[in-house]
């Protein structure tokens, strides 16, 4: 295995080929990214400073801020720069530590909004029991499980991908490090250890999804059997965030990964990837906030 299996950089794939373009993307993106900085900041602030919100469902939502922060920093900072510099590389440490990052960040979400799911299972379902089952140690075990899980993946997949030797050049289809991308750099036969270890995680992010499907059957049920119109719209109205989030996280991912390969192209794969990872984060603290009046109550104060 010789020195030049692994490069010194990676070069990304940029934007556009035109100074303009490069330019107007740079603007755009900054505009997404302060965006999303001060929205997620927000909620941080509410949620930490006003009493009224230190409940379960608050502080997981604070929780999904800081993931939120982290992921939409680690991709789209470089990708500006890149933009601003007119530039394509990075480097190999940093290749690797996007990757670490980007996929602590993404997967510890997806646990998060599954914790989530359970929590308003709990509040809907189970509304007697919901102080003593997500008491406050409950609900910490539960988020540092959210993040522990996020990071060891990441140890995982990143020592797993960059221990393999790279066959097919140094230019990646995405404009960031996704592992995808790297594997098809990778001599033919040694990313197989790699694939069998996406397809575990695959199917642990699968079971989450049954798990999160199966909690929103149960508080259909348990919404429609409510009385009252108010008590079915309340009720609703505290799972209608959660479930948007959800759905725009898996179905932007999923497309971006599952669509067929007669599909495949790089415009298409760069316009996916800004969907499901600069869209989320962006969109949802705004998704959060629309339709809750405590939240807008305590960012405004």
């Amino acid at each position: 295995m010789s020195n030049s299996s692994f490069p010194n950089e990676f070069l990304l794939l940029p934007f556009a080929d035109t100074r303009e373009l490069q330019l107007l993307h740079f603007a755009l993106f900054l505009g997404i990214y302060l965006s999303a900085l001060l929205s997620n900041s927000l909620i941080l602030t509410a949620v930490a400073c006003d009493h009224h919100l230190h409940t379960p469902m608050y502080f997981f939502l604070l929780n999904l801020a800081l993931l939120d922060l982290g992921s939409i920093s680690t991709t789209l900072p470089k990708a500006m720069a890149n933009s601003l510099w007119d530039t394509r590389a990075i480097s190999y440490a940093g290749c690797a530590t996007q990757v670490f990052m980007f996929v602590a960040f993404v997967t510890g979400e997806f646990f998060l909004l599954t914790i989530m799911a359970y929590d308003r299972y709990v509040a809907i379902c189970k509304p007697l029991h919901y102080g003593t089952i997500m008491d406050s140690r409950t609900c910490v075990n539960m988020a540092a499980a959210a993040w522990g899980s996020g990071f060891l993946n990441a140890v995982m997949h990143t020592a797993n991908t960059f221990s393999l030797p790279l066959c097919q050049g140094n230019v990646l289809d995405q404009f960031f490090c996704e592992i995808p991308q790297i594997l098809k750099l990778s001599c033919s036969d040694a990313y197989i250890k790699e694939a069998k270890l996406i397809v575990v995680s695959v199917c642990l992010l699968f079971g989450c999804f049954i798990f999160i499907v199966l909690s929103y059957v149960q508080i259909f049920r348990a919404v429609l059997s409510i009385p009252s119109k108010q008590g079915q719209h309340k009720a609703f109205s505290t799972c209608f965030p959660h479930l948007v989030v959800v759905s725009l996280f898996i179905s932007t991912a999923f497309f971006a990964y599952l669509k067929p390969p007669s599909m495949s192209s790089s415009s298409l794969n760069l316009l996916l990837a800004v969907l499901y990872s600069v869209l989320p984060p962006a969109l949802n603290p705004l998704i959060y906030s629309m339709r809750n009046q405590e939240l807008k109550d305590a960012a405004w104060k």
